[in-house]
């Protein structure tokens, strides 16, 4: 229990922090596409923590401003598989019958394909840029939100309250909005703090094949494949965008621990 408490307040702390980054990130750093040619790859140090890249630019600056255009990104998409993918499971597992056999069927064919080769496939489909690959990955994720939430709506479907709803002559679109999917609710946003570090692991690795955002916006993912070609010179280039990766995927990682060990 005290260590669910460590990586609930751990956790929350950490995201605080990125969330403050991300929506306001000109509090904490210059702009992200200041050019200075003379001072190009020029390693960490005072005026530059983060080093500057093949152009000059701030390292640091372009990793901060980074944070709003990845896991904003990475947030949106999670959302929107969430809301699509629980709305669907929640009435799959609440109508039964053909509606759960269709939908779960069309679930069950995206679950056959591993996330970043469906990812892979949906981004070069619909080109580079932050709309598609939001979609994208909300394509990938939005089968996962449906089995949980078609899970909790058959329990739910079950209970008593339900039935006495009925009897008390509530149609089943009432039933299904006012009472089911508010217990099914939950579950749903838990696992939207589960997947935010897997959807961040696919949508830098998509970044990275160059599927993501278009240069020059600051993205985490862009900057590691920007980094590909001077990982000798330059380690820093690779070394500070990982760490932002690495770092926001272990906050989401304990706050999602902490909040199923609280459940």
């Amino acid at each position: 229990m005290r260590r669910g408490r460590v990586a609930l307040v751990l956790g929350g702390a950490l995201i605080l922090v990125l969330l403050a980054i991300s929506l306001a990130p000109s509090l904490f750093a210059g702009p992200p596409d200041a050019v200075a040619v003379t001072r190009r790859l020029e390693p960490p140090s005072a005026q530059f923590p983060f080093g500057t890249d093949e152009t000059g630019r701030d390292v640091y600056a372009r990793v901060v401003h980074g944070a709003g255009t990845t896991l904003g990104i990475v947030a949106a998409a999670i959302a929107l598989a969430g809301l699509v993918g629980g709305s669907l499971g929640a009435l799959a597992g609440f109508a039964g019958r053909w509606a759960d056999l269709a939908l779960s069927r069309g679930a069950d064919a995206l679950l056959a394909f591993p996330p970043i080769i469906l990812g892979v496939v949906l981004a070069s489909t619909l080109g580079a840029g932050a709309g598609n690959l939001i979609l994208a990955l909300a394509v990938i994720y939005a089968p996962v939100f449906f089995r949980v939430a078609r899970a909790a709506a058959l329990v739910e479907s079950g209970r008593a309250y339900v039935e006495a709803a009925r009897a008390l002559g509530h149609g089943e679109a009432a039933v299904l909005l006012r009472h089911v999917a508010r217990n099914v609710a939950p579950a749903v946003v838990l696992q939207c703090v589960i997947l935010f570090p897997l959807a961040l692991q696919i949508g830098a690795a998509l970044g990275f094949l160059g599927l993501g955002v278009p240069p020059p916006t600051p993205d985490w993912g862009a900057s590691l494949q920007e980094s590909r070609n001077y990982l000798t010179v330059a380690p820093w280039l690779a070394i500070f965008p990982g760490l932002a990766l690495l770092l926001s995927a272990v906050a989401a990682s304990l706050l999602g621990r902490a909040l199923q060990a609280e459940r």
